[in-house]
């Protein structure tokens, strides 16, 4: 078995989700959150960061940690044990561009139910329910948008 770490964002603007749509060689492969592979001397931090960058084409800020998903998948050699650490995101426009060279052909901003039944993955859905929660949270409290939390 091979063990895996990535990173990853739930970017809201406005109140609306950034989900990204995949397909490889015309293969339905879904609607997923930006994430992936922390690079060898890399904070966690900066890979979520540095991957929502590459993938969809948005700046975003942290906001806050909310949380671990962990699942398994078989390759061609071996099974993949991934962790996936996951950020809840500002972004400051609506503007995203989809990753081609990593098969993403769509990306956008939707409110929480619609992306939530977007998304292909139960443990991005549950991340999704976990960062929108917290979004919530800090929206009810003038926390949002507030430069001096975060």
């Amino acid at each position: 078995m091979v063990e895996a770490i990535s990173c990853g964002g739930v970017v809201i603007f406005r109140g609306k989700v950034l989900v990204l749509y995949k397909n490889y060689r015309n293969r339905y492969e879904g609607w997923v959150l930006p994430k992936g592979t922390v690079e060898k001397g890399e904070e966690h931090a900066d890979t979520a960061l540095r991957e929502v960058k590459e993938e969809s084409g948005v700046d975003a800020t942290i906001v806050k940690y909310i949380g671990k998903s962990s699942y398994t998948f078989s390759t061609y050699n071996d099974v993949v044990s991934k962790n996936v650490h996951w950020y809840l995101m500002m972004s400051n426009s609506f503007y995203s561009k989809p990753q081609r060279e990593e098969y993403f052909c769509d990306s956008g901003y939707y409110k929480f139910h619609e992306a939530y039944h977007l998304l292909k993955f139960p443990n991005e859905k549950q991340i999704l329910e976990d960062g929108y929660s917290e979004y919530l949270a800090l929206k009810k409290a003038n926390l949002w948008g507030n430069k001096k939390y975060f």
